[in-house]
């Protein structure tokens, strides 16, 4: 069975391109994190996601969070293919990538099924599996998972907005409705009825008797 949402992340041990990390939670230490991996180095797609987050540097600083990146492959590889990821963005690949050549770590996380292997000349089609986005807050537990076809590249900009909406919601009594961004209205959650959210929010909005929104908390 893999990861679910609410899981504690493996506190793993790994190789990357930025050095050996001891202990994934402590890397993580209060910050929020987000683990997006990949089949192999030096396929386009992948590429292109890599330079995709290298380019939002500052949204990830802004909001507390710390990225890394998988790849089945080497250390060696990585530092390779680096160069290209930082033509195609023109940006600085600024965070750690995660060396998996074994799959020992996609294992772990459940991002293959158990019997995977590595075949002699693999291709990216051998561990396309790996295609996975973890947001993890600071309490180590998972708050989201995105699983994604070979063939789709990533669209940041909406893990961006989920993590704004993880943030805001975060040990707080909301939910957010659909296509919610930053500064909209947010939904009180149903723990609260109305004496317990107008003393939580002030006024919010019954649009029906199970639907309240109010402003979102600052």
């Amino acid at each position: 069975m893999g990861l679910r949402i609410n899981d504690t992340i493996p506190d793993l041990k790994l190789q990357t391109s930025q050095g050996e990390i001891a202990s994934f939670h402590d890397w993580i230490g209060d910050s929020w994190a987000i683990l997006f991996s990949h089949p192999k180095d030096f396929t386009p797609v992948c590429t292109t996601e890599f330079g995709a987050v290298a380019q939002l540097a500052e949204e990830w600083e802004a909001r507390n969070t710390k990225v890394i990146g998988l790849s089945v492959d080497s250390v060696e590889e990585h530092m390779k293919w680096i160069g290209d990821i930082e033509q195609v963005a023109e940006a600085p690949v600024g965070f750690p990538i995660i060396a998996d050549e074994d799959l020992a770590i996609s294992k772990q996380l459940d991002m293959l099924p158990a019997d995977a292997y590595l075949p002699d000349g693999r291709t990216a089609a051998d561990s396309a599996s790996v295609r996975v986005v973890f947001i993890i807050a600071p309490n180590k537990k998972l708050q989201l998972s995105m699983t994604y076809p070979m063939s789709v590249g990533r669209n940041f900009a909406e893990v961006l907005r989920a993590l704004d909406a993880l943030q805001a919601s975060y040990e707080t009594p909301i939910a957010t409705p659909a296509n919610w961004t930053m500064g909209q209205d947010v939904i009180v959650a149903l723990s609260l009825d109305d004496t317990a959210a107008k003393e939580r929010f002030g006024e919010f909005d019954s649009v029906l008797p199970y639907l309240r929104k109010t402003k979102a908390p600052s």
